[in-house]
């Protein structure tokens, strides 16, 4: 009936996240097992009350046992029994000094029971009892659907100690020791594989659709599923220091967080119960018709907006999170809802961050081979990303890799490398004329837009160029697309030069892009649209582009990010999947309208049937009727955005 209470009981809270309550291994009870049991005892104990109470309403309708002519002794016990929940409750507000359904509630029982109202009183206690049972099952089905990320680890995992396999509660797993995880087996730790071959299916933690194949040295995520072979791995990080366990306990913050929004909910409650008293004094004052006036207290209610706004909320961020966005807050789930404005990162987070060779350009009749194994001596050493690009090609294509005799690094340039007595030039236009190579250089680089042009030189002799560019993320086209539909402002910021930025700018479809960034800028960039009355995101996934997540509305961080961006932002995308984003923000916005809808629609209801009641048109009975139902219709319609089964088990 009241809000406050479905945030608690909400909380997940695993003694250890390593603890599985469905290990495909062992079907032993788990730690929380008491607890859940326990939960079944009071459920079922709530539903003898709700027999209680119809049972004594059956006995005060038939009159079986009446001894006093006017009083009912029957609807008198079994009012203050069956209604105990409400009158304790009420009694808590009262000395918190809080106005709540369950004080006028309390105030109409016993109302009821004084004008000789037993039956209304009995039937209406035994409504507000079963709206509070079904409230309950609804939030626990929220809490399953986040609770349910749990059974993604084992509770016991196998070993290697002292030469023998054996079998150790997960939590006990030591960091450094090898843990073996069998076909169909779920991954306990975060670790590297030791030993096996094996496709693991990690779309919990990355959002890979398709299996991955893992080998000696591969990275591999608690949470993830062995599919086929059996795997080694050397334990590196264990429990809540994983990637699954940190997105748990995002996840379990999201859930005891208040959005302002359930603030004003709360409050609202509070004035409707104010206005349901307030109309019931004025009611009696005009009529003196104690029915009516009762009547009007039952009728008007705010449950629909205390109870649904959580479970909305709740809702949201587990939907969000079984399709790969940790929102680690309500405030944060209201904030994204009103997102205008979406600024994007380029590199790491439109693109891979791992600049890949597009074209090889010949010059003077040299081959691909010779061009590549030039550049491969002299890139050999050097730690640029571009280099890098350079030595995975020279590996495709078998080139054997040799350090140079001499290196030279010039910033911004390039390399200068001696080998075997020649000299290899690789770098920019200036670089080659500074060295005196000259002929066969075109005026200006002249590489395909977007991509840097390095250009390779041996022995005075140009052998042509490299054009390398970084990757786009084959989703963010379509999320960009998706973005713009919903009426979002895309961005792209980047410190890049402008043409390489302009140029994936206009490959994405963004509104705007601007190059030549320094993260300090970034940031001036977000405040300033903020000061314009913009409500800004800001997606990045580096160290650069931590003050700029701060500084946004909603900072949103791409998983395979820096951890210095994750705990900058409010909202963390799994798997670096633009998509997620675009899911999370309708999540967000079908999470502000039904919350709208609850409001606009308790206050409709409210409105009309204290008027109706004021009139004398409903009587007690027919009140609680109405305000029972609203009330669920109301958390119903919250419910909407509750994970289903079949995406709980995903």
């Amino acid at each position: 009936m009241s809000s406050s209470p479905i945030v608690e009981k909400s909380s997940v809270n695993p003694a250890h996240l390593s603890q599985n309550r469905n290990s495909p291994e062992r079907n032993e009870p788990t730690p929380g097992a008491e607890d859940e049991q326990h939960g079944h005892e009071v459920e079922w104990a709530e539903l003898a009350r709700i027999a209680f109470v119809a049972l004594a309403a059956a006995a005060v309708w038939f009159r079986l046992w009446e001894p006093f002519p006017h009083i009912s002794v029957i609807g008198i016990a079994a009012t203050l029994i069956g209604g105990y929940p409400i009158f304790k409750e009420a009694f808590e507000n009262i000395v918190e000094r809080k106005m709540t359904m369950e004080l006028s509630m309390t105030i109409a029982l016993l109302s009821a029971l004084a004008i000789g109202e037993f039956f209304t009183a009995l039937v209406i206690t035994g409504f507000v009892l079963a709206a509070e049972v079904l409230e309950g099952l609804t939030v626990g089905r929220g809490r399953r659907a986040i609770q349910s990320l749990l059974d993604f680890l084992p509770r016991t995992v196998a070993v290697r100690r002292n030469g023998q396999v054996i079998e150790v509660p997960s939590d006990q797993v030591q960091v450094d020791e090898t843990v073996i995880v069998k076909p169909g087996g779920h991954i306990p730790v975060d670790g590297i594989v030791l030993s096996g071959r094996s496709f693991v299916e990690q779309a919990a933690i990355t959002g890979e659709a398709m299996p991955v194949e893992k080998a000696q040295g591969d990275a591999v995520y608690a949470g993830t599923i062995n599919q086929s072979g059996t795997l080694e791995i050397g334990a590196q990080k264990l429990g809540r220091d994983t990637t699954f366990g940190r997105i748990i306990e995002a996840v379990e913050r999201a859930e005891k967080s208040r959005a302002p929004i359930q603030k004003t909910a709360d409050r609202l409650a509070g004035y409707l119960v104010y206005f349901a008293l307030g109309a019931a004094i004025l009611t009696f004052i005009l009529t003196h018709n104690v029915r009516s006036t009762i009547s009007v207290v039952i009728v008007a209610g705010a449950c629909g907006i205390a109870a649904g706004t959580p479970l909305a909320i709740l809702g949201a961020i587990g939907r969000a999170a079984h399709q790969g966005a940790i929102i680690k807050g309500g405030l944060y789930l209201e904030a994204l809802a009103a997102v205008d404005t979406v600024l994007l990162d380029k590199t790491g987070t439109l693109t891979f961050g791992t600049p890949q060779i597009r074209e090889v350009v010949s010059a003077n009749g040299f081959g691909e081979q010779q061009i590549i194994a030039a550049a491969s001596i002299a890139e050999r050493k050097s730690e640029h990303p571009l280099a890098k690009a350079v030595v995975a090609r020279a590996t495709e294509l078998a080139i054997p890799l040799v350090d140079p005799d001499e290196f030279s690094y010039t910033p911004g340039r390039g390399v200068r490398v001696s080998y075997e007595g020649e000299e290899i030039v690789v770098g920019s236009l200036a670089l080659l004329v500074e060295h005196g190579i000259t002929r066969g250089l075109p005026g200006s680089s002249n590489g395909a837009e977007g991509a840097s042009e390095v250009y390779v030189a041996r022995a005075g002799q140009l052998l042509g160029s490299i054009r390398i560019a970084d990757v786009l993320r084959p989703e963010a086209k379509n999320a960009i697309a998706a973005m713009r539909q919903m009426g979002l402002k895309t961005v792209l910021l980047s410190g890049d030069t402008q043409a390489a930025t302009s140029s994936v700018g206009r490959g994405l479809g963004v509104d705007e892009a601007v190059g030549g960034l320094l993260p300090e800028q970034k940031a001036k960039w977000v405040t300033e649209l903020r000061s314009k009355g913009r409500n800004v995101a800001m997606v990045g996934d580096g160290i650069n582009d931590a003050p700029a997540l701060v500084e946004a509305n909603v900072g949103i961080a791409m998983g395979s990010g820096t951890a210095v961006a994750r705990e900058s932002a409010d909202v963390i995308l799994i798997g670096s999947d633009l998509s997620k984003l675009v899911e999370a923000l309708r999540v967000a916005r079908r999470c502000r309208g039904i919350i709208m809808q609850n409001f606009v629609g308790t206050l409709v209801v409210d409105s009309v049937g204290v008027g109706m009641a004021a009139f004398g048109l409903l009587n007690p009975l027919l009140a609680a009727f109405i305000h029972v139902t609203s009330e669920l219709a109301f958390i119903l319609n919250s419910t909407r955005l509750l994970p289903r089964s079949s995406e709980a088990g995903q």
